[in-house]
């Protein structure tokens, strides 16, 4: 009944979207009529921006405008489309992704999209189309030099045609120009096309018996249509219709006639994309768990069962069992009815650990990762969004993943840098992780046998709480390590080597005994650089200051950071000598010189270059567990996780190089790979063995890498940090300024710093720079850095955030300016 006295809900006027372009802000949209009640957070919405329309997150919505905004009603823009009626995003995905924006400085919007599956938002692309007055202009034209006539002549052509395809043929900037010119004299029209997601629910027809009350039975079956029906009688009574004729070996005739006699029924179904449709899933393991696993899993189902947040440091060394402790720790927050999320840093371990959780957890298992096609990776995320899958598994990504009533987080190898992005938006994996679970009240468990400096100290602190697996399962001894100088070996054999003679015997020796080797040296390519002997030039990238590394296989030299590739020059492109000399090994000259000198092993390499190919890497992985592979030479893409019992030799033939790299963490790198790759040797019931070669023995970082002593390697470097102040004991935040033209970004760096320097009234930070970057120049772009070190991390973003709004109203281009809060490295 009516009730003229009950108050009515006031209809939400306005929603507050967060867009995915460089400006850490939101924008203020009115809604129009008929959103005002259908409009959720979380949605996905159409709105104009600028000259173009664009998708962004409804993150607020309200009834009024705050006089705090100072915006007038009438110049505020309305909504174009609403896209989600159920929003994609949820309320838990929204407040996290609102953190980690504002933690790493970075743009919410962009954040959003991140946690979304590829290829799900909607693209609003600019068409251009001829007018009347454009084919009029066109009868008069007598030469078609210029570019907008041209695009003119295309246009009438081909009649509406998207901005980019223009684009592609006539360059960027030139077709900008020519279109803005042609719109301002009415020669063409633009407007905004919204196309539909890339990506979309895989359906296909199938077919079912129906019952026999259906059945039309004047006339008798045929043997095809017999085979038919007996086919789907032992799928039970239900088969893809593409599977059937495959199958049963009938033609689509027999089915359709089943159909039309009422035996069978002919309808679409989805199919789900699985990633582990044709993967090898392996029995299960009935393990017992060591005194010491079970005394760190029985600290972990303690903290479960509080179903309060905390925070545990797992610190294990290779081969004590982290992973199956993980296991358990999973089944335990099954059975308790909440879902668990691990997260690996690299997506060659995914099958690995994925293959390991299905078993166990059947389809309760969903992986993400970039490796997957879009296609299945919708589908992963949609049957986690759905409650269908309670185990996640991925990369840094996943950390987004849309799970409900999470219990436990895992972030294995927790110190491995590939949980850092480095591009737009930043965010470090392992820290939203932490993060993460303490929203949602869950327990987090950081693994690592070499644990970040950071999360170490944090546990020393009581941030964290410290458990550990101090010895391999079984009692197992750690791979003996040793050390060969090749300033000595240069002193025996008069000459650089890449192989030591003791590397050399103990391969031999490995291989005579059946068992296998892994090679590591961490540079892809054939040879680093080529120097000219005659004029001294190295060949270089034209878009960085880069010397090109020799790829012998393809004839080409290449640059690692751009990608540009160029032929292998006969002379130098300077003094026009021929004398030009191929200095520094990377893995492929490796593998050449292994298979001349032991051409009966069955040798593979394995980095960038040959596992391209989707799923490469995981054949490669297997057939060496199978031992149809005798060695792996590669990066420090086997230094992780992998688990080869047969494995009892590991070579390292140099680690030099990232030693000598200008950052504050690359010692710690160094012996973080070193003893990760020690760590794949010995972990069966042979005894392992590592050989590491280098020119600086003495290191700290080699030397504790030698005997894998973590505690002292941690209590010389922490010494080290404290001394000049990095972290943990500051603050850091990296600033970059990039452009094509220097004394562009030179100037405003420039004003930038003076910002910083306004900004820090009571002298919390240092602010080190305007200075080139180590790399200085990237991608046809010069790259200047600025340092920020302070020991308060609050009074560090408040004078960024004052400097960066300074910044903007002194002009300052922004757009050129990037923020890396808590760097991984200073390159």
């Amino acid at each position: 009944m009516f009730n003229p006295a009950a108050k009515e809900i006031p209809l939400q006027q306005f929603v507050e979207v967060a867009l995915p372009v460089p400006l850490r802000q939101t924008f203020t949209y009115r809604l129009p009529f008929g959103l005002h009640e259908n409009v959720k957070l979380g949605a996905r919405i159409l709105v104009p921006f600028g000259k173009r329309q664009i998708t962004g997150y409804a993150v607020a919505l309200h009834t009024e405008l705050s006089e705090e905004l100072e915006i007038e009603t009438d110049s505020i823009k309305e909504v174009i489309e609403l896209i989600d009626e159920e929003p994609l995003i949820t309320e838990e995905i929204l407040k996290l992704t609102q953190w980690t924006a504002d933690y790493y400085a970075s743009v919410w919007g962009e954040m959003l999209k991140a946690s979304l599956p590829a290829g799900i938002n909607s693209t609003v692309e600019q068409v251009v189309s001829i007018t009347a007055k454009g084919r009029d202009e066109l009868l008069t034209v007598t030469s078609a030099k210029t570019v907008k006539v041209q695009i003119l002549q295309n246009l009438a052509a081909n009649g509406e045609t998207f901005t980019k395809e223009l684009a592609n043929v006539y360059g960027t900037s030139q077709t900008q120009r020519a279109i803005r010119e042609l719109t301002a004299k009415e020669w063409i029209s633009v407007q905004h096309k919204t196309l539909s997601a890339n990506v979309k629910p895989k359906r296909r027809k199938a077919v079912r018996l129906l019952a026999p009350e259906n059945h039309e039975n004047s006339k008798p079956l045929t043997e095809a249509q017999n085979k038919v029906i007996e086919t789907i009688l032992e799928n039970e009574g239900e088969m893809l219709f593409t599977d059937l004729l495959e199958t049963a070996d009938v033609g689509a005739s027999s089915i359709q006639t089943l159909a039309k006699r009422g035996f069978l029924e002919i309808f679409v179904q989805e199919v789900l994309r699985d990633p582990l449709k044709d993967a090898k899933i392996p029995d299960l393991l009935n393990l017992t768990l060591t005194d010491e696993q079970a005394t760190v899993l029985t600290g972990i189902e303690t903290a479960l069962q509080t179903e309060k947040y905390k925070a545990f440091l797992l610190h294990g060394v290779t081969g004590s069992g982290k992973t199956e402790v993980y296991i358990r720790a999973m089944k335990t927050v099954l059975e308790r009815g909440k879902s668990s999320l691990m997260l690996v840093p690299e997506i060659a371990l995914t099958p690995v650990f994925s293959r390991r959780l299905r078993a166990v957890f059947a389809d309760e298992v969903a992986i993400l990762h970039s490796n997957l096609s879009n296609g299945e990776r919708f589908d992963e995320w949609r049957r986690i969004r759905q409650g269908k899958a309670r185990i996640v598994i991925g990369t840094r990504s996943a950390v987004f993943a849309p799970l409900q009533n999470i219990g436990l987080i895992i972030v294995d190898e927790e110190h491995d840098g590939s949980y850092r992005q480095h591009e737009m938006p930043f965010y470090n994996g392992r820290d939203v992780a932490v993060v993460r679970a303490n929203y949602a009240d869950a327990v987090v468990v950081l693994g690592s046998a070499t644990p970040a400096l950071e999360t170490y100290h944090n546990a020393k602190n009581g941030k964290y709480h410290y458990l550990q697996l101090p010895n391999r399962v079984g009692n197992r001894p750690l791979a003996k390590a040793e050390i060969i100088d090749l300033r000595e070996v240069f002193k025996i054999q008069g000459k650089d080597s890449v192989f030591s003679a003791e590397l050399v015997s103990a391969i031999e020796e490995t291989h005579e005994k059946g068992e296998q080797s892994i090679i590591l040296l961490n540079r892809r390519g054939y040879s680093q650089f080529v120097l000219c002997r005659s004029c001294g030039e190295n060949i270089r990238c034209h878009n960085c200051d880069i010397t090109l590394t020799f790829h012998k296989r393809e004839n080409r030299l290449v640059c690692h950071y751009c990608n540009h590739r160029e032929k292998t020059p006969r002379s130098c492109p300077s003094c026009k000598s021929q004398h030009l000399f191929f200095l520094g090994e990377g893995t492929e000259q490796i593998e050449d010189i292994l298979k001349r000198r032991f051409s009966h092993l069955r040798i593979v390499r394995v980095d960038r270059d040959t596992t391209g190919k989707r799923r490469e890497m995981e054949r490669v992985l297997e057939k060496f567990s199978e031992h149809e592979i005798d060695m792996l030479v590669g990066t420090q893409m086997l230094a992780k996780g992998h688990d080869f019992p047969n494995v009892t030799l590991v070579g390292v033939i140099s680690v030099d190089a990232g030693l000598a790299l200008p950052d504050f963490r690359s010692a710690e790198r160094t012996f973080q790979l070193l003893t990760q790759v020690a760590g794949r040797a010995g972990r069966g019931d042979l005894q392992g063995r590592v050989i590491i070669q280098t020119y600086y023995p003495e290191h700290y970082a080699i030397k504790h890498a030698q005997t894998q002593n973590y505690e002292a390697f941690y209590a010389q470097e922490i010494a080290f940090r404290q001394k000049l102040s990095y972290a943990p004991f500051v603050a850091l935040a990296s600033i970059l300024i990039k452009h094509p033209n220097y004394n562009y970004a030179f100037d405003n760096a420039q004003i930038l710093k003076d910002c910083l320097l306004k900004a820090d009234t009571e002298k919390n930070c240092r602010v080190l720079g305007v200075a080139p970057a180590p790399l200085s120049r990237l991608k046809n772009e010069f790259r200047l850095q600025i340092l920020i070190k302070a020991r308060n991390r609050a009074k560090l973003r408040q004078t960024l955030d004052l400097a960066l709004h300074d910044a903007q109203e002194r002009f300052c281009d922004l757009k050129i300016i990037s923020v890396e809060i808590d760097p991984m490295n200073l390159l």
